[in-house]
């Protein structure tokens, strides 16, 4: 039976998650990629023990991850009767619901009907009387906000949420979630968006600064913008490489000669900062405020105890940021 690592709280930091009383480490282990039902139940297990040993507290989820869609929530409550579950109080689960998961015009998007079962549904699947956080996974051009807002209040009010979140917001669209869980008193703290040096849309569009301003926390996804700002394609494609294998968000046309040469060039900063690029990359999604929390992905559990050595240095000067952003304005 797995046994925690006694010192797991050493050395991860920990940020209130905006105004509420939640706080979240700055790293999350996200179960998008490696937890479906093609890969190793072995290394989910050890992916998420090697998380929890290192403090990060948060395993993200959503309820069309896998492949197939569902499996990863299976996995994860088969990993949590394995040994984590003696640690639920300590963990923070969250799931989402809204893209394609079942057949019919209630399988996806924002109604009521679409989100509770949603709910249900991954509750069932991981084995959990309720999750920590339950975000809406995207906005819906066509049911109301209102009754969207009103799904996630009940789903906190029913005892099966503790928190409410919404996922791949814009700005309006925040601002308006925001107002009707406010006047629904109901504890809506997360507006979880992709963010990385080669993606600024949160700073582009608002949300980034809105959400700091008015205590809502923010999660970033894709730190690493799908692998882009790492090393691994700087010599070529590998052959056991996501875009290889999975081209539905990172293809070779993306490897530009342009984003290479930007890749080498951050490459060096990270390097006479003493960091690997990845780490480099996470801490600079880290460096404001606004960010709560950084979701990080893997496929073996050294690639998270590299990740959590970000905490060695997460502080820029003045020249790396500019130096920085010159190489992403080239």
């Amino acid at each position: 039976m797995y046994q925690a690592d006694e010192n797991r709280y050493q050395v991860m930091q920990y940020n209130r998650c905006g105004r509420s009383g939640l706080k979240l480490p700055v790293l999350s282990l996200g179960l998008w990629h490696n937890f479906g039902s093609n890969e190793s139940f072995d290394n989910m297990k050890w992916l998420c023990y090697t998380a929890f040993d290192n403090g990060i507290t948060h395993f993200d989820l959503a309820d069309n991850y896998g492949p197939v869609p569902g499996s990863a929530e299976e996995n994860f409550g088969r990993i949590l009767g394995e040994g984590l579950r003696a640690y639920r109080d300590e963990i923070v689960v969250s799931t989402k619901a809204g893209y394609d998961m079942w057949k019919g015009p209630y399988g996806n998007w924002g109604s009521r009907k679409h989100l509770l079962s949603g709910l249900d549904q991954s509750l069932k699947r991981m084995k959990l009387e309720y999750v920590d956080i339950f975000y809406h996974h995207r906005m819906d051009p066509e049911t109301p906000l209102e009754e969207s807002m009103m799904a996630l209040d009940q789903a906190v009010k029913s005892g099966k949420a503790l928190y409410a979140g919404i996922s791949n917001y814009d700005l309006e669209g925040t601002k308006r979630a925001a107002d009707i869980l406010r006047e629904l008193k109901c504890p809506f703290i997360i507006n979880q968006r992709r963010y990385s040096i080669f993606d600024r849309t949160i700073e582009e569009d608002g949300v980034k600064k809105y959400a700091g301003e008015n205590g809502i926390g923010i999660i970033a996804f894709s730190p690493l913008a799908q692998g882009l700002l790492t090393t691994k394609y700087l010599d070529g494609i590998p052959e056991d490489s996501r875009i290889k294998h999975d081209g539905r968000f990172l293809k070779e046309s993306d490897l530009t000669k342009k984003r290479l040469d930007q890749i080498r060039a951050l490459n060096e900063i990270a390097q006479k900062r003493g960091q690997k690029l990845p780490q480099m990359a996470l801490a600079w999604v880290l460096k404001d405020t606004e960010v709560t929390s950084v979701i990080i992905g893997a496929s073996r559990a050294d690639q998270i105890t590299e990740n959590c050595r970000v905490l060695e240095n997460t502080e820029f000067t003045e020249d790396e940021l500019h130096r920085i952003e010159e190489i992403c304005r080239a």
